[in-house]
């Protein structure tokens, strides 16, 4: 088993660091089961990471880290009950492309793709449709390495009473080695972007998101074009996606960086930038399969906070956005992205209960966000906001504690599985215990 020492880790958006003392690159369910029995026999704590594509500091440890990377790849795909069993690191890009080889596909993506099958259910990471759920919806069954070293399979009918809790978990009661998921047959999707003004979007909205099997829009600041982008199941056959790949690359990702660095270094130029982002939107129809479609490139680098909402304040909470921006007059360029979701009963999901809209706010690497960030939580605590598990927020316990009605019962649950706290780290210890560490946002350069 490969094993690393002392060497620091960075996540993707390089707002959290730390140095583990040990960093593991299991290649087995039962190297996983030997580093837990050892950490627990030496009292070291342990955190895991897939892509290190969360915001906040959820996998920052000085003790042992343990990286999935080797411990990926489908074991299994079950045609007669349209599931598929896959190891916890396997990078959703990959499940994508082996699935659609077999001729299957998950049901929803997120628009990123990189992140493990584990961290992608840990965190409530999700898509855009009022149909679907987000990705841990899709888990018919997990297997985890408890804090005992013991493999614990749940699901309805096996261990049910952790089922809930263990869906979206933070990585707190145990490492996910193996996940059963539902999958479809896979289909060909006409996707379609284009540019409509702001009241035309108000007006059409719930038309949108029933009329769509995917919808999802993104508000450009100090302007009044919105993009918004369908996705819906066609007859006609997929297309060669290379020159819409090349086109996001050269425009959503270098062009883009060159327009950024002109707003980190000329902050004033943000207003100028965004409508100008806006008004280059064109329109494109392409036909494709779902694993192909659903996920863009991301090569610049930001910062992230992301709120769910019940549905019915989407069009109130957008229409104070836009007024805040313009009245603070913040220095953003980055477009707002603004998705639904489907209820679930998940204990600790965004979407709890409730048919929910998801609205992302972005700020460029290396300029000022807090600010900015801070006035657009105050709109989606006003709201009724649950925050994104994998974006920055700064709630405190008190306050999640009021927003996930279920977080009592997870907690006991984590007592129950972890009573020493093997897979705590500071940062966990202080949203849901209340134990205060040095500050809630990360600031790094």
């Amino acid at each position: 088993m490969k094993t690393e020492q002392g060497k620091r880790w960075r996540n993707w958006a390089r707002t959290s660091q730390s140095t583990p003392e040990k960093t593991f690159y299991p290649s087995s369910i039962e190297e996983v089961v030997f580093i837990v029995k050892e950490a627990v026999q030496e009292q070291k704590r342990i955190r895991v990471v897939g892509a290190g594509h969360s915001f906040t500091k959820l996998v920052e440890t000085n003790d042992w880290l343990i990286s999935l990377d080797l411990l990926s790849g489908i074991e299994e795909i079950d045609e007669v009950n349209h599931m598929v069993t896959v190891l916890g690191g396997t990078r959703l890009f990959q499940l994508g492309e082996e699935l659609g080889q077999a001729g299957y596909a998950q049901e929803n993506l997120g628009d990123i793709n990189v992140q493990s099958i584990a961290g992608a259910i840990s965190t409530g990471t999700h898509g855009t449709g009022l149909d679907f759920g987000n990705i841990s919806t899709q888990v018919v069954e997990l297997s985890i390495v408890t804090a005992s070293g013991e493999i614990l399979t749940v699901s309805e009918q096996q261990n049910a009473r952790y089922f809930k809790a263990c869906l979206v978990s933070l990585g707190s009661l145990g490492i996910i080695v193996k996940v059963k998921l539902k999958i479809i047959k896979s289909l060909v999707y006409a996707y379609q972007s284009d540019k409509i003004l702001y009241p035309l979007l108000v007006e059409q909205l719930d038309q949108y998101i029933h009329d769509n099997r995917h919808f999802e829009f993104y508000l450009f600041p100090y302007s009044d074009i919105v993009q918004v982008k369908t996705m819906n199941i066609t007859d006609r056959k997929p297309e060669r996606l290379h020159f819409h790949r090349f086109q996001n690359l050269l425009l959503e990702n270098y062009l883009f960086y060159i327009l950024s660095e002109f707003c980190r270094l000329f902050s004033k130029g943000s207003r100028f930038v965004s409508r100008l982002s806006a008004r280059a939107i064109g329109k494109t129809t392409i036909a494709g399969k779902s694993h192909e479609l659903f996920a863009t490139p991301r090569l610049v680098k930001f910062r992230e906070i992301e709120y769910c909402i019940p549905i019915e304040h989407f069009k109130s909470a957008i229409q104070e956005i836009r007024e805040c921006i313009e009245e603070k007059k913040h220095r953003v360029h980055f477009p707002i992205e603004c998705r639904t979701v489907k209820a679930d009963d998940s204990w600790l999901s965004p979407s709890y209960q409730r048919e929910s809209a998801y609205i992302a706010f972005h700020m460029y690497k290396g300029m000022p966000y807090e600010e900015y960030f801070y006035d657009m939580e105050a709109i989606m605590r006003k709201y009724e906001g649950r925050p994104h598990w994998g974006k920055m927020h700064h709630l405190s316990q008190k306050e999640l504690l009021a927003l996930y009605p279920k977080l009592p019962d997870f907690l006991a649950v984590r007592q129950e599985l972890d009573p020493h706290g093997v897979f705590l780290n500071d940062y966990l210890k202080e949203i849901w215990i209340g134990e205060q560490s040095t500050e809630k946002l990360p600031v790094m350069e």
